[in-house]
């Protein structure tokens, strides 16, 4: 006796179209989490007032490019890693040569290029010596003396012959270290992310074949 067994529709071809079924479900849920999260830090870093400009440093890709895969990832992260870090930690900053930090006050004005001015540059760009003021109580302090101060408070070079204007301005405040407070909570929305991946998967999935 001469038995024949066939399988309809075919189990073969059934399991290839689960399969890319699958790989497909998990790309796009990979992708939608990566914008996801994208999105959520971005909006974090510009409700922290920090600005959209260092928002837009937030970039995400999904691996691998051009194509579906059941290991499908998503990474994302900042072309500013440093400065983000830095809000997300809120680390405690001291100097690097052991002794002061100088924190420009508004009377020190800014750097060539809009930089963060510091006291050699101050002293470079105006010609004025800075003098040391110590202070038991509160920071120390970097003054100019007999200085004007300009229509938007910045700290000038007087010409009056008389004193007239004069006045002795604090360019910087002097610390031995600042604590930079915690602004951001990149790690909570990266956990809320990674908490809806699952489900995500599963709706892509099933409307897949809907």
């Amino acid at each position: 006796m001469k038995l024949n067994v066939s399988i309809s529709p075919d189990l073969v071809a059934l399991m290839r179209a689960e399969v890319a079924a699958g790989q497909k479900a998990v790309s796009i849920t990979m992708t939608e989490a990566g914008a996801s999260l994208k999105s959520a830090w971005r909006g974090q870093i510009t409700g922290a007032g920090l600005g959209q400009r260092l928002a837009n440093t937030i970039r995400s890709q999904t691996y691998p490019k051009g194509r579906n895969s059941l290991d499908a990832a998503a990474l994302v992260w900042s072309n500013a890693p440093v400065i983000i870090g830095a809000h997300d930690t809120g680390p405690l900053i001291r100097s690097g040569n052991g002794f002061w930090l100088a924190i420009p006050l508004p009377a020190a004005g800014k750097a060539v290029g809009g930089r963060r001015i510091t006291p050699a540059m101050w002293e470079q760009k105006t010609g004025i010596r800075l003098r040391f003021v110590y202070r038991s109580r509160g920071p120390s302090l970097l003054v100019a003396d007999a200085v004007r101060l300009n229509t938007r408070g910045q700290a000038a070079v007087s010409k009056s012959k008389t004193g007239r204007g004069q006045v002795t301005a604090p360019i910087f405040l002097l610390v031995r270290q600042v604590k930079l407070p915690k602004r951001l909570d990149l790690m909570r929305d990266a956990e809320q992310a990674q908490a809806a991946i699952p489900g995500s998967i599963v709706r892509n999935w099933v409307e897949d074949h809907l």
